[in-house]
């Protein structure tokens, strides 16, 4: 189904360059095990847990901040050209996301290393509707 609105408000953010990513989009950083090589198989599946909760909490809060960029876009270009001040992206949200993916990436890396047996899933974190 066509939606005009999200298009517009989709294509007001890509040219104003300021909205909130999807997290699916966020890439991982690159982080090192070296934070993780001491830790035991039960420690890595913990932390991993631990990582992965927040992961998915900030993952949540990105996806309604890219939600209501969008939205915020959508009205400015099509109603009220000052709603675009509203439009602030959430790039620490970004940022924090990048990094606790790629804590993932490096917990699973030394789990693979240590043969632990620990199953990653590469699932997104959180959908944006």
């Amino acid at each position: 189904m066509f939606k005009p609105f999200a298009t517009a408000a989709l294509a007001g953010c890509l040219l104003l360059s300021a909205c909130a990513e999807k997290s699916e989009n966020v890439q991982a950083a690159q982080v090192s095990t070296i934070g993780y090589d001491r830790l035991t198989c039960r420690q890595i599946a913990e932390e991993a847990t631990l990582v992965s909760q927040r992961a998915q909490a900030v993952s949540g809060e990105q996806n309604e901040a890219a939600k209501n960029d969008a939205v915020a876009t959508g009205v400015a270009l099509v109603v009220f050209w000052p709603a675009a001040f509203f439009i602030k992206g959430n790039k620490a949200k970004a940022a924090e996301l990048a990094r606790l993916k790629g804590e993932l990436n490096a917990l699973e890396q030394v789990s693979v290393r240590k043969n632990c047996g620990i199953t990653f899933q590469k699932a997104p974190l959180a959908k944006s509707e």
